[in-house]
């Protein structure tokens, strides 16, 4: 679900009076992803995507988001690009909501991938972290070390109730990320939720990236391990080291990693891991019965968590040390 903001019509054609975008033929809601409500709109000229953004995304943080998408589509990146109101700005209001248009891009996402898609993807994911050098605004990580201890402290009395024993695993794995998260590697501006629904294919090609609607700035390696986490494991929960050899293939054929990032890669998949667990988990005890999201399974990423917390070398991801 997500329309979580009704818009009428006639509001929707108000709003339109301060783009170029000619008339306004149709719209429907799009039920997938989670944060925000998204309608496809059909006009005159071409399909736009409108996008009301919800309580759960900061108004201060859209100008990042936007300037982000502006940013890296200049730099030659495939993905949405925000249309500029007539006034120049990229951010209106309706129904109450912030409110922008941004382009359609064509393609679907894959519900199964294969190795050459992974390998795709590896690459793109590179190509978007050169592509957002130089940009001038920054975010910092909302969802890294100091934001999992907040979730954990709003989750943790109430963890046993998923899985006994759970409480204090994840104190534990979190005073292990603590004393263990690296400090100086590469970074700069990360997607930091590039599951298989914010990438586009047609036919077997990448079409392009979506959905920055976390990206901020951090360890650019630590992109590489949500990535990892989100494309790499089977439905059995087993870790499918051929798709993650194509990806980090993909990756350092455009933006080779360190010696030191691939050292620390078993570390940040393990941050990354706990990272989606954790705001699962919450979502998870804290949604109530009948609400219109889907809850999301939290010990999925627990089990990864533990795959990676057996982790001896970054051989065992699929490359070479």
């Amino acid at each position: 679900m997500a329309v979580y903001t009704d818009i009428t019509e006639d509001d929707l054609k108000r709003f339109l009076t301060d783009y170029d975008t000619g008339e306004l033929t149709s719209y429907k809601g799009i039920a997938e992803g989670v944060e925000n409500s998204n309608f496809l709109l059909h006009t005159t000229r071409d399909p736009l995507i409108l996008t009301l953004y919800e309580k759960r995304t900061e108004k201060s943080d859209l100008p990042f988001f936007l300037g982000l998408m502006q940013h890296l589509a200049a730099r030659g990146l495939s993905c949405p690009l925000p249309l500029p109101r007539r006034d120049g700005q990229l951010l209106g209001e309706l129904s109450g909501r912030p409110a922008a248009l941004i382009s359609f891009l064509e393609g679907m996402w894959l519900r199964k991938p294969e190795a050459k898609h992974c390998g795709q993807l590896g690459k793109a994911l590179a190509e978007l972290h050169l592509a957002g050098e130089g940009f001038d605004l920054t975010r910092p990580n909302a969802l890294s070390l100091e934001g999992w201890k907040v979730l954990w402290a709003k989750s943790a009395d109430r963890a046993d109730e998923v899985e006994k024993g759970l409480q204090d695993e994840i104190s534990s794995e979190l005073d292990f990320l603590g004393s263990h998260w690296p400090k100086d590697l590469p970074a700069g501006v990360i997607h930091a939720d590039l599951f298989q629904d914010n990438v586009f294919f047609l036919g077997d090609e990448l079409s392009g990236l979506i959905d920055f609607y976390f990206a901020c700035n951090d360890l650019l390696a630590y992109d590489v391990s949500i990535c990892l986490n989100a494309w790499c494991f089977e439905k059995d929960h087993s870790y499918n080291i051929t798709k993650g050899m194509a990806m980090l293939e993909g990756y350092q054929s455009v933006r080779p990693l360190s010696k030191d990032e691939l050292s620390a890669l078993p570390v940040l998949a393990r941050g990354s891991a706990l990272r989606f667990f954790l705001t699962r988990l919450y979502d998870w005890l804290t949604t109530p019965a009948g609400a219109l999201v889907v809850k999301k399974d939290p010990l999925e990423y627990l089990r990864k968590l533990r795959f990676h917390r057996q982790i001896s070398s970054v051989a065992e991801y699929g490359i070479a040390p």
